[in-house]
């Protein structure tokens, strides 16, 4: 079969191909820290194709690749306390997609660079929740990440400022943030489905980025351990910002 076919009708081969070198780019984040890919892929994917297609490959790509790390994550992850913070994900995300399936594409294309750069932001301050477990916290700061993860799949960044700010070994918070996001994948799939943003199309093109996206994640997860968690993390947070700045020219020509 020709893999242009697979490409949808408004998105050229270039735009294509550039979509597949962000989409290894960001899976070798996710891979590795479990994290990132979204605020990497949105904002620059979202510049080359409408928000709602972008958002809907990037749930179906990642949940696929990602897919394999679950298995390690289960048995490592504090499950209990991953749980009552996917209680929140499960408020949140349909909140999410509402807004994402009834904002017009320049808006959305606006509010998830300007909300990139903001979560952004926030983890460069070095935030992190240091006071004491309740669920109620736990519960908001899931709902918060699945209201970011229905709109624009970018729930990153409030469940690891709180997680890597808990007295936890890297390892364990690591798999907690992969285990919620398997879980907030599923809520995305069922609240996408239901708002027709998963459409032929994304199934369809999500064939073409998502062997590429694989072989970032499965790449990234290979350095785990063998890189500096430091240096890594600093390269991720640079490679976020330039997704962010290098996006808005596109965004400025939309607008024109």
């Amino acid at each position: 079969m020709n893999p242009a076919v697979l490409i949808p009708a408004d998105i050229g081969l270039n735009a294509a191909i550039a979509i597949c070198v962000v989409a290894f780019v960001s899976g070798t984040a996710r891979g590795f820290s479990g994290f990132g890919s979204a605020l990497i892929f949105m904002p620059l994917a979202s510049s080359i194709a409408d928000p709602r297609l972008v958002a809907a490959l990037l749930l179906i790509i990642d949940f696929v690749a990602a897919a394999p790390l679950l298995p390690g994550a289960w048995d490592k992850a504090d499950r209990k306390a991953t749980a009552v913070m996917v209680a929140g994900a499960l408020i949140g995300v349909p909140i999410g997609t509402y807004f994402l399936s009834r904002l017009e594409p320049v808006t959305t294309r606006w509010i998830i660079s300007a909300f990139v750069f903001a979560l952004l932001l926030l983890l460069l301050s070095g935030w992190r929740y240091r006071g004491k477990d309740h669920a109620a916290v736990s519960i908001g700061i899931g709902g918060l990440s699945g209201l970011c993860s229905g709109l624009a799949q970018t729930g990153g960044p409030p469940i690891v400022g709180y997680w890597l700010g808990r007295p936890l070994p890297f390892v364990i918070a690591r798999a907690n943030i992969l285990l919620f996001f398997g879980a907030s994948d599923v809520f995305s799939a069922v609240s996408y489905a239901a708002t027709g943003l998963i459409t032929f199309d994304a199934i369809r093109f999500a064939l073409v980025v998502g062997p590429v996206y694989g072989i970032g994640v499965w790449f990234g997860a290979s350095l785990f351990g063998k890189a500096s968690e430091a240096v890594f993390r600093a390269i991720c947070y640079a490679l976020i910002a330039a997704a962010v700045i290098f996006g808005l020219p596109a965004l400025d020509g939309v607008l024109r």
